[in-house]
């Protein structure tokens, strides 16, 4: 039922490629192309301006655009609806996850997800946060998980598991005998940290704002674009790393890394799922349920 014309010209639109657009659709290029010129002949318009091997948008095309992604949207919400008129989950849903998320909390949810709606078809990308946040704004994903909350104001947040976010160290570190530490000893520990933009990293500097710290007065000799990239580099140091409990439970039963507690210093979080505003129904809802009630 769904218009593929304005499926396909979504797809160029947000990846600004024919290429890119042909392996997300799993469609030919020159099919793609086909699709692009049949609407630009029917509206009498150009939809993009093409500059050698680089393609933008048209104000015609940033028009388009902005009515195609809600016509898909209201198409799916009805194939969705429609299909629970005969007790059928039928449907696509896209997730994204923060890095924390994606590796460590939804792997066993959508595998018991899956097994339970076998007719919707799940997909998954992983970034941080922000990156999550901005695949949510341009609609190249349904629902985002994301650690912490960033409060974007045209953004919709939907707290769903708490977290906590832990000093840790390898077994084989010096650093290993010592079960506790002052907010001052942090300052002169050899410290390991996620990567900016990372949710991770902005829970730890807010916690560092209440105790009237910056990350600037810390003895930071590195920041990693992942937890396991952290995990693996305190096998091999004698520093200590700022991860999520939730990434590291294993790793401490087995004996090979260690709790550092920090006295007097709380590091929480909340893990989000993320929407943009207004949006509401749909296999996005029934997924949100589901993880909820496993929290």
């Amino acid at each position: 039922m769904i218009d593929f014309r304005l499926k396909v010209f979504c797809s160029v639109a947000h990846n600004l490629s024919f290429t890119k657009a042909s392996k997300e659709l799993y469609v030919s290029q020159p099919a793609i192309s086909k699709h692009i010129q049949e609407l630009e002949t029917e509206y009498s318009t150009r939809l993009f301006e093409r500059m050698g091997t680089h393609i933008t948008l048209t104000p015609d095309g940033e028009l388009l655009l902005s009515h195609a992604e809600k016509i898909l949207k209201q198409y799916k919400q009805l194939d969705f609806e429609m299909n629970l008129l005969t007790q059928r989950h039928i449907g696509e849903l896209r997730l994204g996850a923060s890095t924390t998320i994606a590796q460590y909390v939804l792997p066993p949810y959508l595998a018991t997800f899956q097994q339970k709606f076998k007719q919707i078809k799940l997909s998954l990308i992983n970034g941080n946060s922000s990156d999550i946040e901005k695949a949510v704004e341009e609609h190249r994903i349904d629902l985002g998980l994301i650690e912490g909350c960033s409060r974007q104001i045209h953004l919709h947040y939907t707290p769903f598991m708490r977290d906590e976010l832990v000093c840790i160290t390898s077994t084989r570190s010096r650093l290993a005998k010592l079960e506790e530490i002052t907010i001052e000893e942090l300052k002169r520990i050899p410290l390991v940290i996620r990567e900016q933009g990372s949710g991770s990293l902005e829970v730890f500097e807010k916690a560092l704002g209440t105790r009237q710290l910056k990350l600037s007065q810390l003895n930071i000799i590195m920041q990693l674009g992942t937890t396991e990239g952290i995990k693996r580099f305190l096998y091999n140091t004698n520093s200590v790393g700022i991860v999520s409990i939730q990434a590291v439970s294993s790793e401490i039963a087995d004996g090979k890394l260690k709790v550092i507690e920090i006295s007097d210093f709380d590091c929480e979080r909340e893990f989000c799922f993320v929407q943009n505003t207004g949006q509401t129904g749909g296999v996005e809802s029934d997924f949100m349920r589901y993880m909820t009630r496993r929290f």
